[in-house]
């Protein structure tokens, strides 16, 4: 791949407006597994080789099992997630492949109070924009260590 522009060197007055969002997020009612697990998700579906070795690494290190990892792409097929947690990866991936509809907001509305629903909008936007970001500027796979930004 060639060059490009190091973003955490020459952005950072732009990703310092983003960095309050993961902040945010950590005092956030929703369970820190839960948020881990949609931010991977979203990292599948948006192929961000980065941001799925970050969110693996930061999941692995609150506890989450290899196998819910390793089968979060057939979460509809696998039985060993929460109803909870169908309902925050439906929402995540309407909301990523911008295919959001009655149906699954209210799928969603169920599991989730008005506020958890707020919370789990921003952490699903806020995991499209860097992953966006780091598809345009890569960092290199395997190189992220846990807790390196925060």
């Amino acid at each position: 791949m060639e060059n490009r522009i190091n973003i955490h060197e020459k952005g950072q007055n732009a990703l310092k407006t983003l960095y309050p969002i993961g902040g945010y997020l950590k005092k956030s009612p929703l369970e820190q597994s839960l948020i881990e697990l949609v931010l991977f998700r979203v990292s599948q579906i948006n192929q961000c080789a980065y941001c799925l070795d970050m969110h693996y690494k930061d999941a692995r290190d609150k506890g989450e099992t290899e196998q819910r990892l390793y089968g979060l792409s057939a979460w509809r097929e696998a039985g060993y997630y929460t109803n909870r947690e169908r309902a925050a990866f439906a929402w995540a991936e309407a909301l990523t492949k911008c295919e959001v509809n009655d149906s699954v907001y209210n799928e969603t509305a169920k599991e989730f109070s008005e506020q958890e629903l707020i919370d789990l909008t921003l952490a699903i936007t806020n995991i499209n924009t860097w992953n966006r970001i780091n598809l345009a500027f890569p960092n290199e796979p395997g190189t992220y260590k846990v807790g390196q930004f925060g």
